[in-house]
């Protein structure tokens, strides 16, 4: 898809150390975070103690959540009825199994997206093969994505890294109270946009969708996790919730069935045509990830025990999701107890015999979708069987006790609770919970931030340009003069030029490869440099032994839509000028035999305004991606500038 490639090896050793070197500069600063929120806790509980937890009523001017209601010392809210619920009651046995089964799993994706390929490999070898048998429509949305990350690579899979670490540890440090189910709502709206463009709604387009290879595509379970940890606790205490998780985890499970007994979407035959069935040519491909000896060879066996019982393997899968699907829908405890242990243990079997544990091979990003679904099983069981009984509210604190806030409305009760001393009391009375929870919601706007700033930009991160060029180091010597004749027929020399910055190249006009994307990206450069553009002279001289003409010239200009480019000028001269041209900055120039173009390298310089080269590229500038031409279009660009503002 256009877009998604850089054009560059993904394991590019410049690449890797800019992320590398990214994610250490955004650690330290995470740290950080962390090491403010904790000081100022400290401070402030040392110059104001915290109200006593004996279970007195807190003052009106003590913290409250959303809503109004109050909320105790620790942040915990209190009970529609404003009394506190008992400091003894336990987080309902559900929801903490997915508060921290996710939170370990969404930690566990961020130091995934650390992976040295991932900057560079995501669009080219996630992104798009995901996307690559959806319909059309589904292609351009994912797109849009993937272009994105590979005009920002460093930006974008830094984000990532710190967005889903930073959810995770905000789901295990917040147990309790609005922080708690904000972290379940963050992670559910994050995970829809992975879900979304990231895993190509999970592939249920697709052709080929089913519940063995991961469908509906695991951060969707993610999100539905973070809905039902965001969900106010109190519905956690009937088995309502737990039935209804079931309920709709067993129809899931039951349309998957059916899906995978229709027949012609080859499960049925574990060899077809002489070429392995849709399962066994999935295990094989699986079986060739780099991953430790034990695991291939029990994904090879299993390939190989398909291709002789593809019929029984499927029908067996057909029958395991029917069964424990109705046994879901039922709503009985004795029937679905034992459904939840064999669909863990289905899960477990998928994920390492077919799923191949999903984060294998450099460019994994989840351990997809099993572990996730047996989690929202057994979080669905937990809520069904061991729901916390509601607490009787004495009669005499069932009407509201929230008192109520200062009159004028809510912006004076907001202006209340934001006075210095509210702010103190606030900070006084957080729980070391609120505290490292705020410290991941940094982490998460520390991953966030650099990426919204990157793409507001339009243009490609300099880095990718860099990566092909190599790293160009700092120059400072007199450029070789020379006088020639531009694309109007003027004479133009070096030192006319003096006083502006002048980006050199050499094009061949007749060029159908190289030269018209160098040429591109040069006119890119000069829109980039806006005003600067006026200081700006950007000069390429004709690398053709034959073709030299002003006319030949002219022709390329229009061909490339150089007739208005400010500053542009296409030089040309007689051979032996052009020779000494090309012998002096380094330029090899050779006709083809019974060709028109000339075999040539590939040179490029940034000149300062005093005359002397400041910066050399001597590689072919870009492989012609969308991608890599803005990005040496802005390496251009800021090069120019630098040299301008440079004594």
């Amino acid at each position: 898809m256009p877009g998604m490639n850089t054009g560059i090896n993904i394991g590019n050793p410049v690449v890797v150390a800019a992320f590398k070197a990214a994610l250490a500069h955004q650690a330290l600063i995470a740290l950080l975070i962390f090491a403010t929120l904790e000081l100022a806790w400290i401070s402030v509980r040392a110059w104001r103690p915290a109200p006593a937890r004996d279970g007195t009523a807190a003052d009106a001017g003590g913290p409250r959540a959303a809503g109004g209601a109050e909320l105790t010392p620790g942040g915990a809210e209190l009970t529609p009825g404003g009394a506190k619920p008992p400091a003894n009651q336990a987080e309902p046995a559900g929801r903490q199994l997915l508060r921290i089964g996710f939170g370990v799993l969404w930690l566990l994706d961020g130091i995934l997206q650390a992976q040295p390929k991932m900057a560079l490999g995501m669009p080219s070898q996630v992104i798009e093969p995901t996307a690559a048998n959806s319909p059309s429509w589904v292609q351009h949305v994912v797109n849009w994505a993937g272009t994105t990350w590979s005009y920002h690579p460093i930006q974008a899979s830094a984000a990532t890294v710190w967005i889903q670490a930073g959810i995770g540890l905000w789901m295990l440090v917040a147990a309790r109270g609005p922080w708690s189910r904000l972290a379940g709502l963050v992670g559910a709206g994050w995970g829809l946009v992975v879900w979304v463009f990231g895993e190509s709604f999970g592939g249920i387009f697709a052709p080929g969708l089913t519940w063995l290879f991961g469908a509906p595509g695991a951060v969707l379970i993610y999100s539905a996790a973070g809905v039902l940890i965001a969900l106010p606790e109190r519905i956690w205490h009937t088995p309502r919730l737990g039935r209804l998780t079931l309920a709709g985890l067993g129809l899931f499970l039951a349309g998957m069935a059916v899906l995978q007994a229709w027949p012609g979407r080859g499960f049925w035959q574990g060899i077809s045509h002489g070429q392995p069935g849709t399962l066994a040519g999935m295990t094989q491909t699986m079986a060739q990830t780099p991953q430790p000896g034990f695991l291939s060879a029990w994904v090879s066996s299993f390939s190989a025990f398909d291709e002789a019982h593809g019929f029984a393997v499927n029908l067996f899968a057909v029958v395991a999701l029917a069964v424990i699907g109705a046994a879901f829908v039922s709503g009985r405890p004795r029937l679905i107890r034992p459904a939840v242990i064999a669909f863990t243990v289905l899960c477990v079997a998928d994920w390492v015999l077919i799923e191949d544990l999903g984060f294998l091979g450099g460019l994994g990003t989840d351990p997809n979708s099993m572990i996730p679904m047996a989690l929202l099983a057994g979080g669905g069981y937990l809520a069904l069987t061991r729901a916390p009984a509601q607490d009787a509210v004495p009669a005499a604190t069932a009407a509201p006790a929230v008192e109520a806030g200062p009159p004028g409305g809510t912006w004076a009760r907001w202006r209340e609770r934001a006075r210095p001393a509210a702010v103190r009391q606030l900070i006084a009375s957080a729980s070391m919970g609120s505290v490292a929870a705020t410290g991941a919601l940094g982490v998460i706007i520390l991953g966030a931030a650099p990426m919204a700033i990157a793409q507001a930009s339009p243009n490609a991160d300099p880095i990718l340009a860099q990566s092909i060029t190599g790293a160009a180091g700092a120059l400072d010597f007199p450029a070789s003069g020379f006088r020639l004749t531009d694309q109007n027929g003027r004479t133009v020399t070096l030192a006319s030029l003096r006083g502006k910055a002048v980006l050199l190249t050499f094009l061949d006009p007749v060029c159908t490869s190289d030269c018209p994307l160098i040429g591109q990206e040069f006119r890119q450069a000069a829109q980039l440099l806006g005003a600067d553009s006026r200081r700006v002279e950007l000069v390429a001289i004709v690398l053709s032994p034959t073709y030299n003409s002003v006319a030949v010239l002219q022709a390329f200009d229009r061909q490339e839509g150089f007739q208005n480019v400010p500053g542009w000028l296409y030089l040309t001269g007689t051979l032996p000028q052009l020779q000494q041209v090309w012998r002096a900055y380094g330029v090899i120039a050779q006709d083809v035999p019974a060709g028109g173009m000339t075999l040539h390298n590939d040179q490029a310089y940034v000149i300062d305004p005093a005359g002397h080269v400041r910066r050399e590229y001597s590689t072919d500038p870009g492989p012609g991606t969308t991608a890599t031409k803005s990005s040496f279009a802005v390496l251009l660009a800021d090069a120019a500038r630098q040299v301008l503002r440079s004594p």
